[in-house]
């Protein structure tokens, strides 16, 4: 039985969650300015460093009393680099709702053998947020990359929290609105929402985090990629451009263009509005469609960046083999490159929206996922 395929297909068919698309207007030429074969403790590396650190702060609306270190390692670096350097002083709270979550988890309670109180949620949900003791120190995800669940807000946070809270925000930064009064070490990486290159990491501290770094020398031995301070005082060198390692700096250029182009589409709002386009289109698509939703179970949780969906369709004999095909299929025609569910999450498709996707790319896109629905059950037909 033959199918008939869409007549559009997408400009750029690049729906990947980690690497993401790059900005729209990107080419290798804009990075021609790059600081290559140079030191990154010349002076041109430092203004370039300091300028990626000080762009952040701008387009992310960061306080001025806090500090932003580019660190090793992606944002598991930077994760890694807070667990292990603020964490032991008190209980810790472990909040879990997808892979990433969970894999914070296993650092601290099998690693790191802190004492703390793990909460998890099975993909498709959150944990309860009104449970959370913030006496403890609280470590979480903002937005599940790997299941589509975000935190609604931060209002959950208490102002007179005595712990600190740890949030991954790799997939939340530039695509949603952080609080930074409710956070007290951020993290993220240039791969994500703002389609960098990958292996750079984003640390971000507020005063709080840092007067713990500053009074707090954990019970473990800190390898050298880890230390925050030296002294009992924060190496204050490593948030003004003084990498703990050497950078890349055609990556630090690509960064310092991805920023750029971020304040050409309106900065962090236009940011937000890009990635609630994109998100929204997939979202009504699901409500057009019987055989596909969102695998968040919660409108007010559900993503705007890693949407992740399910296939419902009863006539489905193994979800796991045909969200395979279908993703084959998309990738075969050049209509959708990478969008297979996470390894560890429950079958189905993953569908970056981040502000860097068009939102006519995933309009374009989503005839070919009916397209590709349709004819994986005649070919699933066909085969019984």
């Amino acid at each position: 039985m033959s199918i008939e395929q869409p007549a559009t297909r997408p400009a750029n068919p690049r729906f990947s969650s980690g690497p993401c698309a790059k900005p729209p207007t990107f080419d290798l030429t804009k990075l021609a300015d790059a600081a290559l074969g140079r030191s990154h403790r010349a002076a041109v590396g430092k203004d370039k460093l300091k300028a990626a650190i000080e762009g952040t702060r701008e387009v992310l609306g960061i306080p001025a009393d806090y500090k932003i270190g580019i660190v090793p390692a992606s944002d598991t670096g930077a994760v890694e680099m807070a667990l292990w350097s603020l964490l032991g002083e008190r209980k810790v709270e472990m909040l879990a709702w997808e892979s990433f979550g969970s894999g914070w988890v296993t650092d601290v309670v099998k690693q790191l053998k802190i004492d703390a109180e793990v909460k998890t949620a099975d993909y498709g949900q959150l944990v309860d947020l009104a449970s959370i003791d913030f006496a403890n120190d609280v470590v979480f995800t903002w937005n599940g990359t790997t299941s589509g669940v975000r935190v609604p807000n931060g209002n959950w946070i208490a102002d007179d929290r005595q712990g600190l809270t740890i949030c991954d925000a790799t997939s939340a930064a530039f695509a949603m609105d952080l609080p930074w009064d409710k956070l007290d070490v951020t993290t993220f990486s240039w791969q994500k929402v703002l389609g960098g290159e990958a292996a750079h990491g984003m640390l971000i501290l507020s005063p709080r985090a840092v007067e713990r770094l500053e009074s707090y020398t954990p019970a473990w031995p800190l390898p050298k990629i880890f230390r925050l301070t030296k002294g009992g005082k924060l190496i204050d060198g490593i948030f003004t451009g003084a990498t703990i390692n050497t950078p890349s700096m055609l990556a630090v250029e690509d960064y310092l263009f991805a920023l750029d182009w971020a304040r050409s589409v309106g900065g962090l709002q236009g940011l937000i509005a890009r990635a609630d386009a994109n998100a929204g289109a997939v979202h009504a698509f699901c409500d057009q469609n019987s055989w596909i939703a969102n695998l968040a179970e919660d409108a007010a949780t559900q993503s705007n960046t890693s949407v992740c969906l399910k296939f419902t369709d009863p006539r489905i004999q193994d979800g796991a083999t045909f969200a395979k095909a279908v993703a084959k299929r998309l990738e075969m025609e050049n209509i959708a490159l990478d969008i297979g569910a996470y390894r560890d999450a429950p079958a189905g498709l993953r569908i970056w929206c981040g502000g860097t996707v068009e939102t006519s790319d995933i309009e374009a896109m989503l005839p070919w996922l009916a397209w590709a629905f349709e004819a994986e059950i005649a070919a699933q037909t066909e085969a019984a």
